[in-house]
């Protein structure tokens, strides 16, 4: 699988992800974090992830090669 497709899926996943905890955790408590700050910080990581794997899809994904 290209590195741009993994990168798509894995950064909608994170993203769908952090999105439940924002909306579903509101009411848990844990002592060391809130879960709607996780949930939040997941969905900035899941969209820089379907960012970058947008770029390489526009841009062909180059690597380099050693020749």
């Amino acid at each position: 699988m290209a590195s741009s497709m993994k990168n798509l899926i894995e950064g909608a996943i994170t993203f769908v992800v952090g999105l439940a905890l924002w909306l579903f955790t509101g009411d848990v408590e844990i002592p060391v974090f809130t879960l709607t700050k996780v949930g939040v910080v997941l969905m900035f990581v899941g969209g820089a992830l379907l960012v970058v794997g947008l770029y390489q899809s526009v841009t062909g994904s180059r690597t380099v090669k050693d020749t």
